[in-house]
């Protein structure tokens, strides 16, 4: 068992905490607020390389969280960063883009087998709102269809927040339940002949609840219904892509939509995003006005190209699994062993572990905290995220800290 980290009270980490509460809102914003998490998580770091981070005040995590997805080959990985500075040497933000544009949409292209284009932007929410835009150009319809409970993006006509959205950001949204073809029918009937798209995760990965993989049945279900209507299916692939298949995160089940979204993982760490479309959408994305005025930043273009081709070299999607379904297997091995009851849903290389009958957390904040302690930076609410950097003595060292979580755990029984 290795030794706990020092608690210490945070020192350096306090002060930047209460020098951004007076010129940052609530001191940060959203998913990133570490107020949220149990005590001791740290809010800011000093470094990170491969799956180790390191915060400020001197302590390292083997890290399960990657930024949250973005870090899928492992922080500052040699050759996405070489990438990066070789282009950042010729020029980034400049008056249009660098032939570095045509290349990663080529290569996108050639590893999506959906894709007969793709249009590049900076974030998920960008990609997820172009996909809908594009939809709505190309069918001459509104209506779009959301699982309940489902996140697509933070602006107003997804954003889970209801503070500043109006009725009319959403006049045009229909819920059904994931997984249940029923419940997609009657969205489709409510929608009648305005029915533009239905947009959709790999798997449901609403924050605080079980994972839920999707069925063959379901998906195979949303690819009939939008052929015979034709609407578009939309795959919500920003959070997923990139771990679970390089070609998509449906093709597992057989299954392609007609426009995805991409982010997180394309550029290990840069900040990218990119749509890809089938033909029947081409002429609808010249149509709709998206642009940025760093869209067309070049180095996260050659990051992205670097990270694609390594995840395809050492096939990344295989790596991961492997890696997660070794940390799942040592995770349930210990819960047994402590006589604790938990939970691990979604794919291995996104992992969530849950205890049964915490209701309000205190297990599983329990856990997270007393792995912390010993050095391994997991999450009690949201999916976490494998990477490619972590290693079998990665794991193994990441269960001698979930023992110690366990323990914490047991204490409060």
């Amino acid at each position: 068992m290795p030794e706990p980290l020092p608690l210490a009270n945070h020192s350096v980490d306090a002060e930047l905490r209460q020098r951004a509460r007076q010129v940052i809102p609530g001191g940060l914003w959203g998913h990133l607020n570490a107020a949220r998490l149990p005590e001791g998580y740290p809010q800011y770091f000093a470094s990170a390389e491969g799956c180790r981070l390191r915060d400020v005040d001197g302590r390292e995590f083997i890290d399960f969280m990657c930024s949250w997805g973005p870090v899928v080959l492992g922080h500052h990985h040699p050759a996405v960063e070489a990438a990066a500075q070789e282009q950042a040497a010729r020029g980034d933000c400049m008056n249009g883009p660098a032939p570095v544009l045509v290349e990663l949409a080529e290569l996108l292209v050639e590893m999506i087998p959906h894709a007969d284009w793709c249009q590049l932007a900076k974030n998920g929410t960008d990609a997820t709102t172009t996909c809908v835009t594009v939809a709505r150009a190309a069918t001459g319809r509104r209506k779009v269809l959301v699982a309940r409970g489902s996140y697509h993006g933070a602006v107003p006509w997804c954003s889970p927040s209801v503070a500043g959205v109006t009725a009319e950001d959403r006049a045009h949204l229909l819920t059904f339940e994931y997984n249940d073809p029923a419940s997609l029918d009657a969205a489709v009937a409510e929608a009648a002949g305005d029915f533009a798209a239905v947009i959709v995760t790999p798997f449901r990965h609403d924050f605080g609840r079980e994972q839920e993989l999707a069925t063959t049945a379901f998906a195979r279900h949303l690819r009939e219904v939008c052929d015979t209507t034709g609407a578009a299916l939309i795959l919500d692939d920003v959070r997923a892509g990139f771990r679970l298949h390089l070609g998509g995160s449906w093709e597992t089940l057989g299954v392609r939509p007609d426009l995805a979204a991409y982010s997180k993982a394309i550029a290990n760490g840069h900040p990218l995003a990119a749509v890809t479309g089938r033909e029947r959408f081409r002429e609808a994305a010249t149509q709709v006005y998206s642009t940025g005025s760093f869209w067309c930043g070049a180095v996260p273009m050659a990051a992205a190209i670097a990270t694609l081709r390594e995840l395809r070299r050492i096939d990344g999607p295989a790596r991961m699994r492997a890696l997660g379904e070794r940390l799942r297997e040592g995770l349930d091995h210990l819960a047994r062993r402590h006589g604790l009851a938990i939970r691990q849903t979604g794919p291995a290389q996104m992992p969530l572990m849950t205890f049964a009958d915490d209701p309000e957390w205190r297990k599983g904040d329990a856990f997270c905290a007393g792995a912390l302690r010993h050095g391994a930076y997991f999450h009690p609410r949201h999916n976490m995220f494998l990477s490619c950097a972590h290693g079998e003595v990665d794991i193994d060292q990441a269960l001698e800290a979930a023992d110690a979580g366990f323990r914490s755990v047991s204490a409060l029984i």
